[in-house]
């Protein structure tokens, strides 16, 4: 997986196939709302294990009934990388089963 610095055009790009997910400075940025504290919990751990298959972890918040990302690559200096994007598509494959929106 590539991990060199996307310019702001293919960050753009990329955030167009990711409908929720925006760009907070430097990071990718995205918030899910659950029906409980027990469903967020699990979309909590679904996320952590997806970071440990790509080795790569992000800012990962845990509120009652939300769930809270921030992600970029800090071995390339916190810019945004293919990386922040193949961990942030395959957290939008797991939401769904969790009734995540």
């Amino acid at each position: 997986m590539a991990v060199a610095p996307l310019s702001q055009k293919e960050i753009e790009d990329r955030l167009a196939e990711l409908p929720g997910w925006s760009l907070d400075a430097d990071r990718l940025t995205r918030s899910y709302r659950l029906a409980s504290h027990f469903a967020a919990t699990a979309l909590v751990i679904h996320v952590a294990q997806v970071q440990e298959e790509l080795n790569h972890h992000s800012e990962l918040t845990l509120g009652y009934t939300t769930v809270s990302l921030a992600v970029n690559t800090h071995s390339v200096g916190g810019a945004v990388t293919e990386l922040d994007f193949e961990l942030a598509r395959r957290v939008e494959e797991l939401a769904p089963g969790h009734g995540a929106h």
